[in-house]
């Protein structure tokens, strides 16, 4: 579910996230015991997120950013990114058509 590219850690979650699946992506997004932490969600195999989901993405933007970190999600496809839309996450997480634009600064 995770690997590293760059110091930069991808998780790459599949299905739907859900109250069912959200402890394991939460787990996945844990990075506290890494200085300046950088992690990428990699949404291109994700195909529904419901509002836990949203809530574990939002816990972690700002878990990372109190780190000094960041997060960011990539690659959702149109069906999620309405979701995010539509609560407004995209407005606070930064979101990337590409997880190549995601890895890039």
């Amino acid at each position: 579910m995770s690997t590293t590219v760059d110091g930069i850690r991808v998780v790459t979650p599949a299905g739907e996230i859900d109250h069912h699946t959200g402890d394991t992506l939460r787990q996945a997004l844990d990075a506290s015991s890494t200085p300046r932490p950088r992690v990428v969600v990699d949404l291109h195999q994700v195909t529904f997120i419901d509002s836990s989901g949203i809530n574990i993405f939002i816990a972690a933007h700002r878990t990372l950013g109190e780190a000094d970190g960041w997060l960011r999600l990539a690659a959702p496809r149109e069906s999620v990114m309405r979701t995010l839309n539509i609560v407004g996450v995209d407005t606070l997480i930064d979101c990337r058509e590409t997880l190549h634009q995601a890895l890039s600064n």
